[in-house]
């Protein structure tokens, strides 16, 4: 057996092509297009490459975007006075805090003051909390971007045994809590687990989001298992690995994303999502309409 790759590369080519079709269409009923606003403290390389590829991406499908740079020793009210200043601007539809964030800025503060109505990253209490109920305003990027590449093949969800291999609050948590809207049986392991082995090998659809190199071995996988892998490590020589053995899990699952170009485009890719469905919601637009 050989794993079909789930490419989502062009799972986000296709997306992207509806989307900007989609804010043509908006433009057309709504006077604007959407407006995404993305606020980066610090200097660091790695964000300030992760921000031009969302601003990018904003500009492929005709979405508006504003960077706000601050420097490394802004303070918390700093940041919380521009989100305000965001808030309020009625041409912002989405507000994206690029992190992580310099160590004298609190995360919790700075993720709750973003308007519900424009926290198109899904981090804020309500949309979380609202994972529980199936009621979020936007679902957060990596978890739906993985739920949307299960779903491009087809992939059933319902009654499946799913472990998901990482206990974040981005990506593990409200992954688990999306799957279990679908009816799947979730089981979540992280860090502590002992004899991570016994979990994975029951599950029908695998998803690893735990931080660490090549951690999924292929007898940790049961034959014909969907991988999904959100890990995204670098080695020592510069080499970008995922958290599963690619090459010796894909002779035994029958599905499996690759690292890069699995999971991360389509992170970027629900971003522009959310950011255009508030835009129809700030616009008085049925969602979808311009679809």
């Amino acid at each position: 057996m050989s794993a079909k790759i789930i490419d989502g590369r062009v799972v986000s080519k296709t997306l992207r092509k509806g989307y900007a079709t989609r804010v043509e269409a908006l433009k057309a009923k709504g006077g604007r297009a959407p407006g995404l606003a993305v606020i980066l403290v610090g200097d660091s390389a790695a964000s300030q490459i992760y921000v031009r590829n969302k601003i990018r991406a904003c500009h492929e499908v005709g979405i508006g975007s504003v960077l706000i740079e601050l420097p490394t020793n802004s303070t918390e009210q700093e940041v919380l006075d521009r989100i305000d200043q965001l808030n309020a601007d009625r041409a912002i539809d989405g507000i994206l805090i690029q992190l992580p964030l310099p160590a004298q800025i609190r995360m919790p503060p700075v993720l709750e003051r973003i308007s519900v109505d424009k926290d198109v990253d899904g981090f804020h209490l309500y949309n979380v909390g609202g994972l529980i109920t199936g009621n979020t305003v936007f679902p957060p990027c990596t978890p739906y971007g993985v739920q949307k590449l299960l779903e491009s093949e087809n992939i059933e969800v319902a009654g499946r045994n799913v472990v998901v291999v990482g206990a974040s609050n981005i990506v593990g948590k409200p992954m688990a809590m999306m799957l279990m809207q679908q009816d799947a049986t979730v089981c979540i392991c992280h860090k502590l687990t002992r004899d991570l082995a016994q979990f994975t090998i029951l599950a029908d659809i695998l998803v690893v989001a735990a931080g660490v190199p090549r951690l999924i071995l292929p007898q940790m996988v049961k034959t014909g298992a969907v991988v999904i892998d959100v890990g995204i490590n670098r080695l020592p020589d510069g080499t970008v690995v995922g958290d599963v053995d690619f090459e010796g899990v894909r002779k035994k699952a029958s599905y499996i994303t690759t690292v890069p170009g699995g999971v991360g485009p389509m992170t970027v890719t629900m971003l522009l999502h959310n950011t255009i469905v508030s835009a129809e919601r700030s616009l008085g637009l049925p969602v979808g309409v311009a679809e």
